[in-house]
């Protein structure tokens, strides 16, 4: 297990002492409950995002972030999937609160994950007409075309690099710029 993720002492089952275990060769240690008539394991799941890159008035839809992390950096709709929604839903829902858009998935654009981090990211393509308007967690809301996104403002490196893929698939003759690193 990774020292990033969070540390958690006892067991949500019975509260007893919780130790790190190795249960099957190749995988990672576990949280294991150090009770032997309990023996809960806790894994420590990935949380899941669903975004979207929606495109309205041929632009593409970025806010300004309200919260942290990334607070006045810019980034497209999306939040958490709620237990029991669709991955489509809280992507539509997400849109919806934070630009006021009543968007349409036009597929996956790709799904972003990186070692050490605990947000799986699932990027949806999308379109949509009207006007944008912040949400309460929106400073500004604001249409780019895809040759002046603000690269150097971007919230997260699934924000890149989500932004470039779309770039690339669908205005082939921009040219986003290199991935740093």
């Amino acid at each position: 297990m990774t020292d990033q993720l969070p540390e958690f002492r006892f067991c949500p089952q019975c509260a007893a002492p919780l130790e790190r275990r190795s249960l099957k060769a190749g995988e990672p240690e576990r949280l294991t409950c150090s009770s032997s008539t309990c023996a809960s394991v806790l894994y420590l799941d990935p949380k899941l995002a669903a975004c979207t890159i929606t495109l309205c008035s041929g632009s593409i839809v970025l806010l300004r972030r309200g919260n942290e992390p990334a607070l006045g950096k810019w980034g497209f709709p999306g939040g958490y999937v709620d237990r029991g929604e669709s991955v489509r839903d809280a992507a539509l829902r997400e849109t919806f609160e934070e630009v006021g858009l009543r968007a349409s998935l036009t597929g996956i654009l790709e799904v972003y994950s990186n070692p050490g981090d605990e947000v799986v990211v699932v990027v949806y393509a999308a379109h949509a007409d009207g006007a944008p308007t912040a949400g309460d967690e929106a400073l500004e809301v604001r249409l780019f075309r895809p040759e002046d996104l603000p690269w150097d403002e971007l919230a997260f490196e699934s924000t890149r690099n989500a932004l470039r893929d779309y770039v690339q698939r669908f205005f082939p003759r921009v040219r986003p710029p290199r991935t740093q690193g």
